[in-house]
Protein backbone atom coordinates (compact mmCIF):
# COMPACT_ATOMS: atom_id res chain seq x y z
CA UNK A 1 0.00 0.00 0.00
CA UNK A 2 2.77 2.30 0.87
CA UNK A 3 4.56 1.20 -2.55
CA UNK A 4 1.47 2.30 -4.15
CA UNK A 5 1.04 5.98 -2.56
CA UNK A 6 4.92 6.47 -3.41
CA UNK A 7 4.26 5.54 -7.01
CA UNK A 8 1.12 7.93 -7.16
CA UNK A 9 3.04 10.77 -6.06
CA UNK A 10 5.98 10.43 -8.33
CA UNK A 11 3.63 9.79 -11.62
CA UNK A 12 2.15 12.97 -9.86
CA UNK A 13 4.28 14.75 -9.79
CA UNK A 14 5.85 14.33 -13.50
CA UNK A 15 2.22 14.44 -14.77
CA UNK A 16 2.06 17.96 -14.00
CA UNK A 17 5.58 18.85 -15.26
CA UNK A 18 4.60 17.49 -18.24
CA UNK A 19 1.29 19.50 -18.19
CA UNK A 20 2.77 22.37 -17.84
CA UNK A 21 6.03 21.88 -19.69
CA UNK A 22 3.25 21.62 -22.53
CA UNK A 23 2.43 25.27 -22.24
CA UNK A 24 6.11 26.58 -22.34
CA UNK A 25 6.39 24.53 -25.77
CA UNK A 26 2.90 25.89 -27.20
CA UNK A 27 4.25 28.89 -25.79
CA UNK A 28 7.28 29.01 -27.80
CA UNK A 29 5.90 27.53 -30.93
CA UNK A 30 4.04 30.66 -31.06
CA UNK A 31 6.88 32.81 -30.52
CA UNK A 32 7.74 33.46 -27.05
CA UNK A 33 10.56 32.45 -25.20
CA UNK A 34 9.35 33.54 -21.87
CA UNK A 35 9.54 29.67 -20.50
CA UNK A 36 12.86 28.74 -22.28
CA UNK A 37 15.14 31.73 -21.23
CA UNK A 38 13.78 30.79 -17.40
CA UNK A 39 14.89 27.77 -17.91
CA UNK A 40 11.16 26.12 -17.90
CA UNK A 41 11.27 23.66 -20.42
CA UNK A 42 12.77 20.75 -18.69
CA UNK A 43 11.44 17.61 -17.31
CA UNK A 44 13.87 18.38 -14.09
CA UNK A 45 10.77 18.49 -11.47
CA UNK A 46 12.81 20.72 -9.24
CA UNK A 47 12.16 23.42 -11.40
CA UNK A 48 8.28 23.37 -11.27
CA UNK A 49 7.37 22.05 -8.05
CA UNK A 50 5.41 24.41 -6.34
CA UNK A 51 4.91 24.08 -2.28
CA UNK A 52 1.16 23.40 -1.73
CA UNK A 53 0.18 22.31 -4.62
CA UNK A 54 2.93 19.31 -5.51
CA UNK A 55 3.64 18.79 -2.05
CA UNK A 56 1.32 20.00 0.81
CA UNK A 57 -1.82 18.76 -1.06
CA UNK A 58 -1.23 15.70 -2.43
CA UNK A 59 -0.08 14.80 1.56
CA UNK A 60 -3.36 16.47 2.96
CA UNK A 61 -4.71 14.06 0.38
CA UNK A 62 -3.38 11.23 1.45
CA UNK A 63 -3.80 11.72 5.01
CA UNK A 64 -7.53 12.20 4.81
CA UNK A 65 -8.27 9.21 3.03
CA UNK A 66 -9.45 11.16 0.33
CA UNK A 67 -9.43 8.13 -2.67
CA UNK A 68 -7.47 10.14 -5.17
CA UNK A 69 -4.49 12.51 -5.45
CA UNK A 70 -4.51 15.77 -7.81
CA UNK A 71 -2.34 18.40 -7.57
CA UNK A 72 0.00 21.20 -9.90
CA UNK A 73 3.30 22.49 -10.55
CA UNK A 74 4.15 26.34 -10.58
CA UNK A 75 2.59 27.70 -13.75
CA UNK A 76 4.86 27.99 -16.66
CA UNK A 77 5.31 31.90 -17.58
CA UNK A 78 4.55 33.59 -20.94
CA UNK A 79 4.24 37.06 -22.50
CA UNK A 80 1.20 37.16 -24.85
CA UNK A 81 2.58 40.18 -25.99
CA UNK A 82 5.38 38.05 -27.96
CA UNK A 83 3.00 35.75 -29.31
CA UNK A 84 1.80 35.64 -33.43
CA UNK A 85 -1.69 35.29 -33.57
CA UNK A 86 -2.68 35.68 -29.80
CA UNK A 87 -6.18 35.25 -30.59
CA UNK A 88 -5.59 31.85 -31.49
CA UNK A 89 -2.20 30.83 -29.88
CA UNK A 90 -3.59 32.09 -26.40
CA UNK A 91 -6.43 29.27 -26.14
CA UNK A 92 -4.27 26.47 -27.89
CA UNK A 93 -1.48 27.69 -25.38
CA UNK A 94 -3.94 26.51 -22.38
CA UNK A 95 -5.32 23.57 -23.92
CA UNK A 96 -1.60 21.96 -24.19
CA UNK A 97 -1.63 21.16 -20.78
CA UNK A 98 -4.38 19.01 -20.76
CA UNK A 99 -3.56 17.86 -24.21
CA UNK A 100 -0.63 16.07 -23.07
CA UNK A 101 -1.82 14.51 -20.01
CA UNK A 102 -4.27 12.86 -22.53
CA UNK A 103 -1.67 12.15 -24.54
CA UNK A 104 0.22 10.57 -21.72
CA UNK A 105 -3.04 8.67 -20.72
CA UNK A 106 -3.57 7.47 -24.53
CA UNK A 107 0.06 5.95 -24.45
CA UNK A 108 -0.59 4.19 -20.99
CA UNK A 109 -3.61 2.78 -22.09
CA UNK A 110 -2.09 1.46 -25.06
CA UNK A 111 0.32 -0.15 -23.11
CA UNK A 112 -2.14 -2.02 -20.91
CA UNK A 113 -3.51 -3.12 -23.81
CA UNK A 114 -0.69 -4.59 -25.23
CA UNK A 115 0.20 -6.56 -21.55
CA UNK A 116 -3.25 -8.09 -21.79
CA UNK A 117 -3.31 -9.02 -25.59
CA UNK A 118 0.13 -10.79 -24.99
CA UNK A 119 -0.91 -12.75 -22.28
CA UNK A 120 0.57 -10.40 -19.17
CA UNK A 121 -2.34 -9.29 -17.33
CA UNK A 122 -0.95 -9.88 -13.96
CA UNK A 123 2.14 -7.97 -14.16
CA UNK A 124 2.81 -5.60 -11.90
CA UNK A 125 3.48 -3.13 -14.74
CA UNK A 126 -0.28 -3.05 -15.15
CA UNK A 127 -0.86 -1.45 -11.65
CA UNK A 128 1.59 0.86 -12.16
CA UNK A 129 0.33 2.09 -15.65
CA UNK A 130 -3.10 2.30 -14.93
CA UNK A 131 -2.35 4.76 -12.28
CA UNK A 132 -0.13 6.71 -14.99
CA UNK A 133 -3.35 6.64 -17.03
CA UNK A 134 -5.93 7.48 -14.17
CA UNK A 135 -3.79 10.31 -12.93
CA UNK A 136 -3.20 11.97 -15.91
CA UNK A 137 -6.99 11.74 -17.09
CA UNK A 138 -8.00 13.32 -13.72
CA UNK A 139 -5.23 15.97 -14.16
CA UNK A 140 -6.77 16.61 -17.78
CA UNK A 141 -10.50 16.32 -16.42
CA UNK A 142 -9.76 18.77 -13.37
CA UNK A 143 -7.78 21.58 -15.85
CA UNK A 144 -10.67 21.48 -18.39
CA UNK A 145 -13.40 22.80 -16.00
CA UNK A 146 -14.25 26.19 -16.84
CA UNK A 147 -13.90 27.31 -13.80
CA UNK A 148 -10.79 29.82 -13.15
CA UNK A 149 -7.91 29.58 -12.99
CA UNK A 150 -8.25 26.39 -14.62
CA UNK A 151 -7.01 25.98 -18.01
CA UNK A 152 -10.54 25.19 -19.33
CA UNK A 153 -11.39 28.83 -18.13
CA UNK A 154 -8.74 30.26 -20.32
CA UNK A 155 -9.77 28.40 -23.32
CA UNK A 156 -13.28 30.19 -22.86
CA UNK A 157 -11.91 33.75 -21.94
CA UNK A 158 -10.66 33.80 -25.73
CA UNK A 159 -14.65 33.69 -26.80
CA UNK A 160 -15.29 36.27 -24.24
CA UNK A 161 -15.60 39.99 -24.41
CA UNK A 162 -13.51 42.00 -23.31
CA UNK A 163 -15.18 43.86 -20.36
CA UNK A 164 -16.28 39.85 -19.19
CA UNK A 165 -13.06 38.77 -19.40
CA UNK A 166 -11.11 41.14 -17.02
CA UNK A 167 -13.75 41.06 -14.35
CA UNK A 168 -13.74 36.94 -14.36
CA UNK A 169 -9.61 37.40 -14.40
CA UNK A 170 -9.72 40.12 -10.95
CA UNK A 171 -11.64 36.99 -9.47
CA UNK A 172 -9.56 34.78 -9.99
CA UNK A 173 -6.51 36.31 -8.91
CA UNK A 174 -8.15 37.26 -5.27
CA UNK A 175 -10.38 33.48 -5.26
CA UNK A 176 -8.18 31.02 -7.25
CA UNK A 177 -6.81 29.02 -4.72
CA UNK A 178 -9.67 29.31 -2.32
CA UNK A 179 -11.97 27.97 -5.64
CA UNK A 180 -9.56 25.60 -6.35
CA UNK A 181 -9.97 23.61 -2.88
CA UNK A 182 -13.40 23.73 -2.62
CA UNK A 183 -13.51 21.71 -6.38
CA UNK A 184 -10.83 19.52 -4.96
CA UNK A 185 -12.83 18.56 -1.61
CA UNK A 186 -16.40 18.75 -3.33
CA UNK A 187 -16.29 18.10 -7.22
CA UNK A 188 -14.85 14.82 -7.08
CA UNK A 189 -18.24 12.78 -7.04
CA UNK A 190 -19.41 14.46 -10.30
CA UNK A 191 -15.91 14.31 -12.55
CA UNK A 192 -15.13 10.93 -10.78
CA UNK A 193 -17.85 9.06 -12.99
CA UNK A 194 -16.31 10.46 -16.34
CA UNK A 195 -12.97 10.19 -15.22
CA UNK A 196 -13.66 6.35 -14.79
CA UNK A 197 -15.63 5.77 -18.05
CA UNK A 198 -12.08 7.57 -20.07
CA UNK A 199 -10.35 4.93 -18.03
CA UNK A 200 -12.07 1.46 -18.74
CA UNK A 201 -12.44 3.21 -22.06
CA UNK A 202 -8.72 3.41 -22.89
CA UNK A 203 -7.38 0.64 -20.99
CA UNK A 204 -9.83 -1.74 -21.63
CA UNK A 205 -10.27 -2.48 -17.90
CA UNK A 206 -13.88 -2.38 -16.15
Amino acid sequence: MQADIVFQIVILIFSVVIHEISHGFMALFWGDKTALYEGRLTLNPIKHLDWFGSIVLPLILFVTHAGFLIGWAKPVPYNPYNLRNRQVAEPLISFAGPASNILVALLFGLLIRSLIYFGFASSPLITIFSFVVFINLALAVFNLLPIPPLDGSKILFAFLPLNIKYKVFDLSEKYGLFLILILIFFLPNFIFPIISWAFSLITGIY
